[in-house]
């Protein structure tokens, strides 16, 4: 940890940001410290907390915006101090089976992925997390505090939290990355991140913090930017999905297949189980919208809307070029 980045923000220097590798590009993450008069607590410890030339910073107590293994990997750096989850995400804590709920992978990648939980994200199972909800204030003393705004899509229980005095806002896993939302778990929801999304655009703080990649954020227009791009990520693998299934029906296996989370080329364990929850939510809301069609038991065929077919400039029809 001596190569460590760290930056303190705001004029109460109360947030301390603990940047991991890369800009904490997972699996790694930026932890984050508040420290207020009488108590001081650690956000989502990451893997760029671990023990090396010196301890990991000092804390009363560890916040966790949501239960995934990248944000609770250096939780047990804290073991005898109280953890603070969401109710919703509580339950993820208590054991390994309660953690791969989360996931919801099929039992072959299950097996396969739960050494990687235990041994490269140091899970440990906690029978006593203390839940909170959506409002909670942790109070840390001297006009420090941590207000909990509940963000659910990304997991049930992912939160922001807005800091004052300084106004900071920690995005949790609305990472403003490239890569985009992640709605890929059986705890996932597509239509809550989209809710999510609107609710920390409405949001004005002073500064950004993101667990991944941006890391800090200090002006209004780049984080509009970043979040538009970031947004827009959705309706992109919509309208590919749309393309795909344009002249030829598809299975849910072709479309897991043809890959449109993950880059064919990304060797990641758990591509598959994503590509199927991902995109079997909007293959779901397609369908409800009469956009999509089973046109036989388990193959789905695009329809287009009245607008698309008589070219209403404000539609956008697939093109064929992946059909």
């Amino acid at each position: 940890m001596a190569d460590l980045e760290e930056r303190t923000l705001g004029p109460s220097g109360a947030v301390t940001v603990y940047f991991g590798n890369r800009s904490g590009g997972y699996p790694e993450g930026n932890s984050v410290v508040v420290r207020g008069a009488d108590t001081a607590l650690v956000v989502d410890p990451s893997l760029g907390l671990l023990p090396g030339l010196r301890p990991p910073p000092e804390a009363d107590f560890v916040v966790n915006t949501h239960c995934h293994e990248d944000h609770i990997a250096g939780n047990h750096l804290y073991a005898e101090l109280p953890w603070y989850l969401h109710e919703a995400d509580a339950p993820g804590v208590l054991g390994l089976d309660h953690m791969m709920a989360i996931f919801g992978l099929p039992a072959e990648l299950d097996a396969r992925y739960r050494p990687v939980i235990l041994e490269k994200f140091h899970y440990r199972p906690r029978p006593d997390p203390i839940a909170y909800r959506d409002g909670h204030v942790f109070d840390l003393g001297g006009g420090v505090r941590v207000h909990v705004i509940h963000a659910p899509g990304h997991t049930r229980g992912h939160c922001l939290l807005w800091i004052e005095p300084d106004d900071i806002l920690h995005t949790g896993d609305i990472d403003l990355s490239s890569f985009g939302p992640y709605y890929g778990d059986a705890w996932s929801d597509l239509i809550e991140t989209e809710r999510s999304l609107g609710r920390v655009r409405r949001l004005d703080p002073k500064v950004w913090v993101t667990f991944h990649h941006v890391g800090v954020l200090e002006d209004r227009e780049t984080f509009d930017a970043r979040l538009d791009r970031f947004e827009a990520k959705i309706g992109e693998r919509e309208q590919r999905l749309l393309e795909f299934l344009s002249g030829t029906p598809r299975s849910l296996d072709e479309i897991v297949a043809h890959r449109f989370i993950f880059r064919p080329q990304d060797d990641v364990l758990y591509a598959d189980g994503v590509e199927r929850r991902s995109m079997g939510l909007h293959l779901e809301r397609l369908l409800a919208a009469g956009r999509v069609a089973e046109v036989e038991p388990g193959r789905f065929l695009y329809r287009p809307t009245v607008s698309e077919r008589v070219g209403d400039p404000g539609s956008r029809p697939p093109s064929r070029r992946n059909a």
